[in-house]
């Protein structure tokens, strides 16, 4: 399976100025990665402002498995590099609750 995750807002969140992370998600995804499941780490971040992303999430002891690119999986269910990444569940704080 193959998890995109978004940064902001969902990995972690601005309280008073100050960026904290949702642990919940972030023990979750561990234990996805660790039962072999990819996540990818979706995010308009980029630059330096997503070395910042990376950090953060580092000091928590969560280290995506790919960073605004498809995984070979996905490349190969697809059969070309899409724009868009390909994934089996999108977790996102902008997306539709259904």
């Amino acid at each position: 399976m193959i998890v995109a995750v978004d940064f902001d807002g969902c990995l972690a969140a601005k309280e008073k100025g100050k960026l904290v992370p949702n642990m919940g998600l972030i023990q979750n995804l561990k234990r996805n990665q660790a039962s072999g499941n990819t996540v990818i780490l979706w995010t308009c971040r980029e630059g330096r402002s997503l070395m910042e992303a990376l950090a953060f999430l580092r000091s928590y002891g969560f280290i995506p498995n790919f960073v605004n690119c498809n995984c070979p999986e996905g490349l190969k269910k697809l059969g070309h590099d899409s724009r868009k990444i390909y994934a089996d569940i999108y977790l996102d704080d902008k997306g539709v609750k259904v």
